[in-house]
């Protein structure tokens, strides 16, 4: 019976947020961020491959 009256609520803040049409700012820096993320993690991974690979040859020796 608690859960009842949770769905006849609704979302007033994104609501409004949509109205105004700051939803699509919002959303593109989530955007945004994420793509930094994924670009950073690729260069990370870039790196750590490149010294992986400069360990081995160097233990070859």
């Amino acid at each position: 019976m608690l859960a009842i009256p949770a769905y006849s609520q609704e979302v007033e803040m994104a609501d409004k947020m949509r109205s105004e049409g700051k939803i699509y700012v919002l959303v593109w820096i989530i955007l945004t961020i994420l793509a930094g993320l994924v670009v950073y993690l690729i260069t990370i991974d870039r790196k750590a491959s490149r010294l992986e690979k400069k360990l081995g040859q160097n233990k070859d020796l």
